[in-house]
């Protein structure tokens, strides 16, 4: 691989980022993929292929999460050059999953159009799908997130979930890259994308009960004030003043909203968020056995209350892993030692309502949310996105918590300290945002849902068999026949 190529499959990976929020350019990836995946079939071997794919990655990672070197350096206080580096290096680390990709597609292409865009689509789902596990995982900018509507695909979602939508773009981009000059290729592309719309006309799931008002807040916290004792009132006043002047059924405040563990809020205090009726509350909770959870905590007028212990936590982020206690030498990140919940916490029964809690990113496991379904009703999610910034993470999230809306037939709720506080429907589509970075509540009504998508049955298995099943069949032909050009 030459200088030029790599330098060209940086720019395409860099340029993929615009199918993503909050750009939505979402025919952009099948574009840029169809030239990766030509350039890999002209490749010399794997191993050439294998660093077309990591080029890409880097351009891609860069470009579409250099928040993380806000989150460490202009919040964290990390100084600039090692925050420089730490990005660089996640970077390096997350584009190893393309290079893999390629290396498995080029050793198996054998040439033609449709067997080897399938042999494209399992590779690159399979990689995508461990870099969504490895390491606890970190599936953000899985390609088919940016496939949220309105692209058409955004159908199949709640069949395949968003690794099948992965699965299908890669394979729209096979068939465009291989076969754009051929009649065949161009019909069956056209007839993935029709079908997809079709299926966005299905409600899978069916409203249940009464619409219910609820009062969404954004408090916009500085990270840099939120934890400092003296600040505290600043909190706990925004939150007050916002829940008593929006009043609902139901008041949602984000992630560690209130900076106290949650034995340590003022009677008061919950006795005025919860005047007009429930709350469900970001705050951290201590644990019976010591040490404390990132917990989302659901008042009653009454002053009863449950609670939900995030599970999937943050490397780096919210807990220590083996041998890293040096990292927080270079980076201020308070409660950055939360224990993690059980698993098999069930739905928090609220304002008539089951809802299904996820607390910041955990909302990118997909398949880790099912465990609250079919009883849940609604899915909410508490986050704080002030560590990102003003950058791409707070759209990003949004259009990830559409793919979770489309999965499950549910609609989504999302309150968040800076951006993006919105409501999204059953289908996916966002029914109302607040503008990021102000302080202020978004009001809408919802209704919850119940039923059942294919997706809740399965959850990944599908795509994962599929994916792997067309890898075998690739090699077991790849036994009796010459390599591809």
């Amino acid at each position: 691989m030459n200088r030029r190529d790599a330098l060209l499959a940086a720019l395409s990976g860099a340029l993929t980022v615009g199918g993503f929020a909050p750009f939505g350019l979402f025919p952009l990836p099948f574009l840029t993929l169809a030239w990766l995946l030509r350039a890999w079939r002209q490749s010399p071997g794997p191993a050439a292929a294998a660093g077309l794919g990591y080029a890409w990655g880097m351009g891609f990672f860069l470009a579409g999460v250099s928040w993380v070197h806000v989150s460490m350096h202009d919040v964290g206080g990390m100084a600039a050059p090692l925050a420089a580096l730490a990005t660089v290096l996640f970077c390096a680390y997350l584009a190893l999953f393309p290079a893999l990709a390629g290396a498995l597609f080029r050793r198996r292409d054998r040439g033609g159009v449709a067997a080897p865009a399938l042999l494209a689509a399992a590779t690159w789902t399979l990689a995508e799908w461990l870099r969504g596990w490895l390491l606890t995982g970190f599936p953000w900018l899985a390609v088919g997130y940016s496939q949220a509507p309105p692209s058409p695909l955004a159908g199949y979602a709640p069949i395949l979930g968003s690794y099948g939508l992965a699965f299908l773009t890669v394979l729209a981009a096979g068939l465009l890259g291989f076969g754009w000059r051929r009649r065949g290729p161009v019909v069956a592309l056209v007839a993935l994308l029709a079908c997809g719309f079709a299926l966005r006309g299905i409600a899978w799931t069916q409203p249940a009960g009464e619409p219910l008002s609820v009062s969404l807040l954004q408090g916009n916290i500085p990270q840099t004030l939120k934890w400092d004792p003296e600040r505290l009132p600043l909190s706990l006043e925004t939150y007050l003043r916002l829940a008593e002047r929006h009043p609902a059924q139901l008041t949602v405040l984000p992630e560690t909203a209130l900076p106290l563990f949650f034995d340590a809020v003022p009677e008061e205090v919950r006795r005025r968020l919860t005047r007009h009726g429930d709350v469900l509350v970001g705050v951290a909770v201590r644990s019976r056995e010591g040490g404390y959870t990132n917990g989302a905590v659901s008042l009653a007028p009454d002053l009863r209350a449950s609670a939900y212990a995030k599970v999937h936590l943050v490397p780096f982020g919210e807990y220590i892993p083996p041998g890293f206690s040096w990292f927080f030498d270079l980076v201020r990140i308070p409660m950055s030692d939360f224990s993690a919940g059980p698993p098999d916490q069930p739905p928090l029964a609220v304002a008539g309502q089951r809802l299904a809690p996820t607390i910041c990113y955990e909302d990118l496991f997909g398949e880790e949310l099912l465990r609250f379904l079919p009883s849940a009703t609604l899915l909410v999610n508490l986050s704080n996105t002030a560590w990102f910034g003003r950058s791409l993470a707070q759209p990003q999230h949004l259009q990830i918590a559409q793919l979770r809306s489309l999965e499950t037939g549910r609609p989504m709720l999302r309150a968040t300290n800076t951006g993006m506080t919105a409501a999204i429907a059953a289908d996916g589509t966002v029914a109302a945002v607040l503008e990021p970075f102000t302080v202020g509540a978004l009001k809408v009504q919802v209704q919850g849902h119940r039923g059942s998508t294919p997706y809740m049955h399965a959850g990944n298995l599908p795509v994962l068999l599929i994916s792997f099943s067309v890898l075998v069949g690739a090699a077991l032909r790849g036994k009796n026949a010459a390599p591809g050009a």
